[in-house]
């Protein structure tokens, strides 16, 4: 599957310390803690996409930018980064909407993951290296749930395929959330905790046995397709290897998706950790409630750029809140921000500014600090409101937002 096209990152003056003195720190949801990031020369990433019924609202794209700033940070470091992101493009959501429709499931998964592509480039988001469908990675599936039946972690009920999570000895260390927790999560989340047969209420699909009506592939198994956790499994595991460095997405996959997708291949390969750390965007709102599909509660990206809003400022109203926190979008936002992105554009434009060495290191710090992109806005906001003699600082300044920030004055 192919990607999108990549934005030119400005290169800029080197932060004056090596990187391992100035590591990016991110809180990781398996300890709960902000821990720095330690990539080699290459740091790697997965970040879970979308399953395209519907493409793109506002809480994916709060997601992916905050992903889209520790590729900033990490490039910034002096890093390579390897980034890996899938496309859920055959699940039973996209396979009810096209049945709601009338529309082949093909068709409809086509036209959303071009216009989730095209949200992503007027946001400026970098694309990943490997872009991969669930589809195209279902010989990787086949592959690692071959894997799990000869480590005895795999099981049928009724043609479909389970994984037992207690094959995983640490199953339950990426949520860090207790039995009790995690059933109504389960139930809620995709997960069929009812079902008769099944060794225990928690154990996740593997492999779904084909239902009239339905696609299907052939496997060892079954002619049938994915589950949804071993999808992620299989992409990361074959394109990043196992222990790198994030595997990131929203705050509602850390349960049951990325729990699972950990325990698949750290059982599978015999390797642990799956990732070196989790971590979680939070969720955003509309109306009280969390934006999502099944609500039908969405403001879609496209939908705003079709209005006439600039990306820029679109990109600009999520920045304005911590990655990790839960908000609710309205209009005001957006209107903030077009405003703060006129100040900001007025300032690149004029012939002399402020020093902007110093600024650089405040948002390099603040960005460095678990993603504080918040303060790093309002430390540009600053130096936008004053005058100085400088008149290389308003092009550096310029180019500082557009390498760190993503935001193109």
């Amino acid at each position: 599957m192919r990607s999108w096209p990549a934005s030119e990152v400005p290169s800029l003056p080197d932060a004056g310390l090596p990187a391992a003195d100035r590591p990016l720190a991110l809180h990781d949801t398996g300890t709960g803690t902000a821990r720095p990031t330690a990539p080699g020369d290459t740091a790697r990433m997965y970040v879970c996409g979308i399953t395209p019924y519907d493409a793109t609202h506002i809480g994916h794209a709060n997601t992916y930018l905050a992903f889209d700033l520790v590729n900033r940070v990490w490039r910034d470091l002096g890093h390579r980064v390897q980034y890996v992101q899938n496309a859920t493009d055959v699940d039973d959501p996209l396979l009810e909407r096209a049945q709601q429709t009338g529309e082949d499931w093909r068709a409809l998964a086509d036209r959303e993951i071009q216009l989730f592509r095209e949200d992503m480039t007027a946001l400026r988001v970098l694309p990943p290296d490997h872009y991969i469908g669930a589809v195209e990675a279902i010989p990787l599936v086949v592959e690692m749930i071959e894997k799990l039946r000869g480590r005895d972690a795999a099981y049928e009920v009724d043609g479909d395929v389970y994984f037992p999570v207690a094959a995983d000895p640490s199953f339950g260390q990426v949520s860090r959330l207790t039995r009790d927790e995690m059933a109504p999560l389960f139930a809620e989340r995709g997960g069929d905790p009812a079902r008769p047969g099944k060794r225990d209420p928690l154990d996740p699909l593997l492999w779904l046995a084909r239902r009239p009506g339905e696609p299907g592939w052939d496997s060892p198994f079954g002619e049938g397709r994915p589950g949804w956790h071993v999808e992620c499994s299989a992409i990361s595991a074959e394109y990043l290897g196992m222990a790198f460095d994030v595997e990131g997405g929203g705050s509602d996959l850390a349960f049951p998706h990325h729990e699972m997708s950990a325990s698949h291949a750290q059982v599978a390969t015999g390797e642990r950790p799956h990732a070196r750390a989790y971590v979680h965007a939070g969720m955003v709102g509309l109306d009280g409630e969390k934006m999502s599909k099944s609500r039908g509660n969405l403001v879609f990206v496209s939908k705003l750029r079709d209005a006439g809003a600039d990306p820029m400022a679109i990109r600009l109203a999520l920045l304005a809140h911590h990655y990790r926190a839960d908000w609710e979008w309205t209009q005001d936002e957006l209107d903030e921000a077009a405003a703060r992105l006129a100040r900001w554009r007025a300032a690149a434009a004029r012939p002399s500014g402020p020093p902007a060495a110093p600024l650089a290191t405040v948002v390099r710090g603040h960005l460095a600090d678990d993603l504080d992109a918040p303060s790093a806005l309002a430390a540009i906001d600053d130096w936008a409101a004053r005058d100085g003699a400088d008149e290389r600082a308003p092009a550096q300044v310029a180019a500082l937002t557009d390498a760190l920030l993503g935001i193109a004055l």
